[in-house]
């Protein structure tokens, strides 16, 4: 029998190259005996709801074609749902379809994977901070990563990642650690001055940190990464280290489990705000709390 699948597509992914694989990957998914439904929203809000429309409507999966920030969206639609979630990673980063062991830089090879329709049961979390309350699958980050964040947002020029490093570097000249207050299940309670906090579902994030290099996507757990306040220099040297997952070896650098965890800012003069799957969510204060085999995705 056909595969009935719903292709959910980010025109914008990649500064809308990805749109010259979408013929491809559609002829491929077609060829495989997909009967195929393409889903492209004005904006993300549009998106959503198409996306939820089309979850309703019981399709055998629906397929995030992008990056990190479209599986982010599609995760709202499947999540607690039967329908399995396929993605075909054509985003910058594509870190959330790294941890599952998906093809990043074949979509080709990743719509095959899709037609074979292997499931697995992952886990996602919930994040509620400032006026949102949505799901994620990867990592929320906290601190110096998502002010780069805000300030790579701003910018028009460069494109791509050399966007993120001129934001990085322009960060880097104004930044001060944060006094953050973080509990863990409601419990223990750790305040310290910290560069960042990540809440990691998923060992990466920004294409390729491995701020949590052990977190796994199905251990009912959420690995909560620290960076302690340190110079500058200290942190130019450490932090380069998170593409391999060394930096956890250095002191100031603590990682702990929890089902759920708070994270807080001590001074009501520091503006925190936290992005979940490279997407701006609100400001700080945040919960995160995991929802065991919220998932269904291809694998």
């Amino acid at each position: 029998m056909s595969p009935q699948l719903a292709l959910l597509v980010n025109p914008a992914a990649r500064g809308g190259r990805t749109l010259r694989l979408l013929e491809p990957v559609a002829r491929r998914l077609r060829a495989g005996g997909a009967e195929l439904s393409v889903i492209v929203g004005d904006d993300a809000a549009d998106a959503l709801e198409r996306a939820c429309t089309a979850v309703s409507e019981r399709p055998d999966a629906l397929v995030a074609f992008g990056g990190d920030g479209l599986v982010h969206l599609a995760v709202q639609a499947v999540a607690g749902t039967d329908v399995p979630l396929g993605i075909i990673p054509a985003g910058t980063g594509n870190d959330i379809a790294a941890a599952l062991g998906l093809h990043r830089a074949d979509p080709i090879a990743a719509a095959r994977t899709v037609l074979r329709m292997r499931t697995r049961q992952v886990d996602a979390a919930s994040i509620r901070a400032g006026a949102a309350d949505e799901l994620f699958a990867g990592v929320v980050c906290c601190g110096f990563d998502s002010r780069v964040n805000e300030r790579a947002n701003r910018l028009t020029w460069p494109p791509g990642m050399a966007r993120y490093l001129v934001a990085m570097a322009g960060e880097l000249r104004s930044f001060r650690p944060i006094p953050f207050r973080v509990t863990f299940d409601g419990d223990e309670v750790v305040e310290r001055e910290a560069m960042l906090v990540a809440v990691a579902n998923t060992h990466s994030y920004g294409a390729g940190m491995r701020v949590c290099p052990d977190a796994a996507p199905d251990d009912g757990l959420l690995d909560v990464a620290m960076i302690g306040a340190m110079s500058k220099r200290e942190f130019l040297r450490v932090f380069p280290g998170v593409y391999r997952g060394t930096h956890v070896g250095h002191p100031a650098v603590s990682i702990r489990r929890a089902r759920g965890v708070r994270v807080e800012v001590g001074s009501p003069d520091e503006d925190v705000v936290a992005y979940a799957d490279g997407e701006r969510v609100g400001a700080v204060p945040l919960e995160c709390a995991v929802r065991p085999g919220a998932l269904r995705v291809i694998v």
